[in-house]
């Protein structure tokens, strides 16, 4: 007990970052704590966000972000070497290293391809599911969303006949389209 104690009471930042001088009026903002389990990268970008009129203070960055770590994280940083960060940079590259198990990694374009609606599902099932695959695909592949969208309903579906009679250019109106025929299917 009394080395684990010993540990944690030591500083794994430089004595640069150690030193620094905090804001007077300083007031912590809230943080989502990081509990080990999600993307590293989304972490570190909520913390940035909220830390942003911040950013410039190297020394307020590294002293803060450990008030956003839930247990599993906080042993991790408590079991860094004593002087071993010296930026804000290099904490979270240690940061994503230790925790690059739990990122976040993007679907290729295929698994949006092979989704078809299912036979006794409703359009909000279908639709729920295709939607939650699209954000987890990255880049720009609007145009073949919407024609995959498409021709993942069945033929004689009323929203894939309206959609080959007047199609959608954007995902924002393929999503308009979408949550009118739900409506019309929900009555």
């Amino acid at each position: 007990m009394s080395r684990a104690l010993n540990q944690i009471s030591k500083s794994p930042f430089m004595r640069r970052i150690e030193s620094g001088k905090l804001p007077r009026r300083f007031t912590q903002p809230t943080f989502t704590m990081y509990n080990g389990r999600t993307d590293p990268l989304e972490h570190v970008s909520h913390f940035n966000q909220r830390m942003a009129v911040h950013f410039k203070s190297e020394a307020l960055m590294c002293k803060v972000f450990p008030s956003s770590l839930g247990s599993m994280a906080m042993r991790w940083f408590n079991d860094l070497k004593e002087g071993f960060i010296d930026s804000f940079k290099e904490l979270n590259r240690e940061f994503g290293a230790r925790f690059m198990t739990c990122s976040r990694i993007s679907r290729p374009l295929d698994s949006l391809l092979s989704m078809a609606m299912q036979e006794g599902k409703t359009l909000k099932t279908c639709s729920d599911r295709y939607k939650e695959m699209f954000n987890e695909i990255d880049g720009d592949f609007n145009d073949v969303a919407i024609r995959t969208f498409k021709v993942s309903l069945p033929v004689e579906h009323d929203l894939r006949k309206s959609l080959t009679k007047k199609p959608v250019k954007s995902m924002r109106r393929l999503m308009d389209r979408i949550d009118e025929y739900k409506r019309v299917e929900e009555d």
